[in-house]
């Protein structure tokens, strides 16, 4: 349903010292010191890796000559002796005691999204996007429909600019953005936490679902519901939320200023991606942009041809003729069921497990185990996972198998022609790589080194 609310930047920071905390492997930081730089900071860098591991996110900075690097660890001097921190929104402020000595000192703390949404040039044209599934898909559905020729002429010409938690800081390209661009955001549990006080929620925002998620640093439900609400708290008079099923009863606290005014529009025509979750994305992503003036018949006919996020159901090869599907993004137990659902009962060997992080998984194990022809399961969770869904009667047969070289050998050896190979662990990754993206690529390098070594076998057999 959608519903509708009723009637600072930063600026010269020229010798203000400033830490940026965790500079990340794939640029998280970048753009944060680049941006802080151009307005005459004096940047310190500190990060608990070193150059060796940072070497992708160091050579974005090479042309910076004033950046001081703190790497190998952290050094409390460094935060008591800041005037403010931008930190890494996976760093829990309330436990970590590098942030406790800035504060003591007086500090300000501050994160690279808070920057940016400080930053943006006109919040008018603002989208964001959280749930605890489905928002990477409908951030970049949104941002696919609004970057069509056809959206523009009706829009005015403008250019789209998407970031967030999908990857990429936009802070790097504030300084391009016009007052009639749009900008599309992804934001997570944590990002919203770290703008709770400063004030800003965009024009649109849209809540796809809400299940338990991370529950090792929100330790309740509630809070990590409490946490999501930041994308509504200011919101003003003619600004609109669109909500996925059944998000209203869940996020029932502080919308009593709100009136519902139509439900989600159905999304119309064919679609790329598998699985009845994705038409409710599309239908998300139809209902948003509607509040941008882009008509629904457009915005349906702009995602016939969305290709889809890589490790997001992402179809990566065929060996044989089994279809393998890296859905790696699947770092919760609601999205590796709808993964599960995307194709037939029976017909799927899914790879599940991987970091605990609080998630009840029982609602999972039941689910794959009945809809499923067999389970293979990895990381730390993989055991408790393996035999929870052997103790199923007659579900589907269940293998430890540790790691993922071993689940895609056991899955591939046991499916049969017609059949699906599916990572979808509804775990995060951090126990065993260093994120959901290094997993995905793992996995899509195994399956098509087995589709490689088929083909190879099929053509000398063909060649005998």
């Amino acid at each position: 349903m959608t519903i509708r609310v009723e009637s600072s930047s930063e600026g010269n920071l020229s010798g203000h010292r400033v830490v940026v905390m965790g500079l990340g492997r794939f640029g998280g930081g970048v753009g944060a010191v680049r941006y802080l730089v151009r307005r005459g900071a004096q940047v310190l860098v500190t990060d608990t890796l070193g150059a060796e591991r940072l070497s992708h996110s160091l050579r974005q900075l090479e042309d910076l000559d004033d950046v001081e690097y703190r790497l190998d660890g952290h050094d409390i001097r460094d935060f008591t002796n800041t005037d403010m921190v931008v930190v890494n929104p996976a760093v829990d402020r309330r436990k970590n005691h590098f942030l406790r000595a800035a504060c003591a000192t007086g500090a300000r703390l501050t994160s690279e999204i808070e920057l940016l949404v400080c930053a943006l040039p006109n919040r008018d044209r603002t989208i964001a996007v959280t749930g605890t599934a489905g928002k990477s898909t409908v951030t970049a559905m949104i941002a696919h429909v609004l970057g069509q020729p056809e959206a523009n002429q009706a829009l005015e010409p403008a250019q789209v600019w998407m970031g967030g938690n999908i990857g990429g800081s936009l802070l790097g390209q504030i300084d391009a953005m016009a007052q009639m661009d749009w900008v599309v955001l992804e934001l997570s549990s944590f990002m919203l936490e770290s703008i709770a006080d400063v004030g800003f929620s965009p024009r649109v925002a849209i809540v796809t679902n809400l299940a338990p998620n991370h529950l090792d640093r929100h330790v309740t439900f509630n809070a990590y519901i409490q946490a999501k609400q930041v994308i509504l708290r200011y919101q003003q008079a003619g600004d609109v939320v669109v909500f996925g099923p059944n998000v209203a009863q869940v996020m029932d606290a502080g919308l009593g200023q709100l009136d519902q005014i139509e439900a989600v529009t159905p999304l119309l025509g064919p679609l790329h991606l598998p699985g009845h979750h994705n038409r409710i994305n599309g239908s998300l992503a139809i209902a948003a942009v509607g509040h941008c003036a882009v008509a629904p018949h457009f915005a349906a006919a702009a995602l016939e041809n969305f290709p889809g996020l890589p490790h997001r159901t992402q179809q990566v090869a065929n060996v044989a003729a089994v279809r393998c599907y890296n859905d790696s993004k699947s770092t919760t137990p609601e999205s590796a069921c709808l993964a599960i659902d995307a194709f037939d009962a029976r017909s799927v060997h899914v790879i599940l497990g991987g970091y605990d992080k609080g998630s009840d998984l029982r609602k999972l194990i039941l689910h794959a185990a009945r809809r499923c022809r067999g389970i293979y399961t990895i990381g730390d969770t993989g055991q408790a996972i393996t035999a929870a869904a052997a103790a199923e009667p007659g579900g589907a047969y269940a293998i430890y198998c540790g790691n993922l070289e071993c689940a895609v050998r056991e899955a591939l050896r046991h499916a049969r022609d017609g059949e699906v190979l599916l990572l979808s662990p509804g775990c995060a990754s951090w126990d065993q790589f260093e994120n959901y993206e290094q997993r995905g690529d793992m996995f899509t390098e195994l399956v098509r080194s087995h589709a490689d070594a088929i083909g190879h076998i099929t053509s000398s057999r063909e060649g005998a």
